[in-house]
């Protein structure tokens, strides 16, 4: 595990009822066996873990909190405490063998005394021969093995996981903290309010900004939504054209679809409030003519189908008939000429 990159006054900034909570279950000695660290990429999660497992193995700890200089903490720091294991997927998924290892080192003894430790990161790739082996061991708690499972898309674990894992959720940054920091970067205001929306990670979200591909994609997804009000063969000419070459990758389609979403977004919240802070400033005087027309129901059932697109494409259908029948159900309603 990398060495802890905030300070715990840092964390307590950041996630402040997080860190209470984690206290209290010590203090108070609550520790269940497994928990779910749920929350955003740059939310603190990979931090608040190193704090926690060493507010579960410090030494010397005082008023709930760890010394951070005894020989646990520092091997917490360093990825070398023989009592805590640590599981990334490898490639797509975290795979069965790699929780066949996981349940083998957890069920031997312990090298040294006090509680074993292991963490799933990116939990949500389990597949469903890992899911199915990670449960049985869930239901068979072992008092001194404590589970942390990491992830962005809870959705995405099976519910009968979820149910045996005590629920921590991350709270995002500040949208409005984050955009004035990527305004200091020298970000203009219509990119800030995008890629704050992305991300929760101020390194990627300046990264993002200064990234012509993102750019191209972002300027990709706010030309359809243009079109997509216009003439359905305009629609799905411009889908084999632009979009399907430009967004080829699997994680592009879904950040194009969540650009798109976001899009949508702005045009209920315009609607339901002239001064609503936008992803897209820039589109502000477009989005507020669509709001003109468009109903909450209409709007409703268009972000619906985005969604469902966003579902259907993890379920691998296919990316050109997901967007053609992605354009049919946006432009329902309309008359075409």
């Amino acid at each position: 595990m990398r060495e802890l990159t905030r300070t715990i006054e840092e964390l307590t900034k950041l996630q402040p009822v997080v860190m209470k909570q984690l206290q209290t279950i010590v203090d108070k000695d609550r520790l269940a066996h497994a928990y779910i660290f749920e929350g955003e990429k740059g939310t603190g999660k990979r931090d608040v873990v190193s704090f926690f497992m060493k507010l579960l193995l410090c030494g010397n700890l005082s008023e709930n909190v760890p010394c951070e200089t005894c020989r646990n903490c520092r091997r917490v720091d360093s990825g070398n405490h023989p009592n805590i294991w640590q599981v990334e997927p490898d490639g797509q998924f975290i795979k069965i063998d790699q929780i066949r290892d996981l349940v083998a080192e957890m069920k031997m003894t312990g090298v040294e005394k006090g509680k074993k430790i292991y963490v799933l990161h990116h939990a949500d790739k389990l597949n469903i021969a890992s899911a199915n082996m990670l449960l049985k061991f869930l239901e068979e708690p072992d008092g001194q093995v404590v589970a942390i499972l990491l992830t962005e898309q809870i959705q995405s674990i099976i519910p009968t996981i979820r149910s045996r894992c005590q629920h921590i959720k991350f709270a995002k940054a500040p949208r409005i903290t984050m955009m004035e920091q990527l305004v200091e970067q020298g970000i203009t205001n219509s990119m800030a309010s995008t890629t704050s929306m992305v991300t929760n990670d101020l390194e990627t979200a300046i990264a993002l900004a200064n990234d012509e591909q993102f750019v191209l994609a972002r300027k990709t997804v706010l030309k359809l939504v243009e079109i997509v009000h216009q003439n359905v063969h305009e629609a799905l000419l411009y889908i084999h054209e632009e979009w399907l070459p430009l967004f080829k990758e699997k994680e592009d389609m879904e950040l194009a679809l969540d650009l798109l979403l976001f899009a949508y977004r702005d045009i209920v919240a315009i609607k339901a409030n002239q001064q609503a802070k936008c992803t897209y400033p820039d589109m502000y005087q477009r989005f507020n003519e669509l709001a003109l027309v468009l109903t909450y129901e209409k709007l409703s059932r268009q972000m619906q189908s985005i969604l469902q697109a966003r579902t259907n494409l993890n379920r691998n259908m296919n990316r050109t008939l997901l967007m053609e029948q992605l354009m049919l159900n946006l432009q329902e309603g309309y008359t075409f000429v």
